[in-house]
């Protein structure tokens, strides 16, 4: 009986220990957090199913799910010419504030063309949209992120309603992919030279 009773408390004890076990066997995917729902009003001009849609680039790492979202095609277009998308897929619990096609559209035609023909100035001009941390709805009210260009963002607002650099409003934020946050973004951020 008394034998019984401590094989009883060694499997419970055991069972304690494997518990907490399992949890860090799956812990690397508890890190990120719990994924926040996106929010915006152009989220609704995401595609409803598919790889494009907030659900589908979940799946992907960030380039390769930018390229799935019809939002976003000037943008990945200018990725790969910077010579960009492994270094974006490859990277590990970033941010990209990922201007969508009607940002671009902003930018006057001959300008855009020439920055999309300058691979340095191209790659400038992206890596100030890329922060090297995860930035979700709670770090944007007043938030300040270094870029991997070496430039600074800020952001600010609450609710849904927040702008970067005072310049460029977020549409569609928290959107995930496999290893980003993306934050789409209505105007194309220009580094300070």
């Amino acid at each position: 009986m008394i034998i019984n009773h401590f094989r009883g408390v060694a499997l419970t004890g055991a069972g304690a220990l494997l518990a907490p076990l399992a949890l860090f066997a799956v812990a690397p995917a508890a890190n990120a957090g719990p994924a926040a729902e996106p929010f915006g009003p152009a989220c609704a001009s995401l595609p409803a199913s598919g790889e494009g849609s907030a659900a589908g680039m979940a799946d992907d790492p960030v380039a390769t799910a930018a390229s799935n979202n019809p939002e976003l095609s000037t943008l990945v277009t200018a990725v790969k010419k910077a010579g960009l998308v492994d270094t974006l897929n490859n990277a590990e619990n970033i941010t990209v504030f990922a201007p969508t096609n009607a940002a671009f559209e902003k930018i006057p035609k001959a300008d855009l063309d020439k920055i999309l023909n300058d691979k340095e100035q191209l790659t400038d001009l992206l890596t100030y949209h890329v922060v090297d941390e995860k930035v979700t709805v709670d770090e944007l009210p007043d938030g300040s992120f270094k870029t991997l260009q070496g430039g600074m963002l800020t952001t600010s607002g609450s609710g849904e309603s927040f702008e970067v650099n005072d310049s460029a409003k977020i549409v569609c934020g928290d959107v995930a992919t496999e290893n980003a946050t993306v934050q789409l973004i209505d105007t194309v951020l220009m580094p300070k030279s």
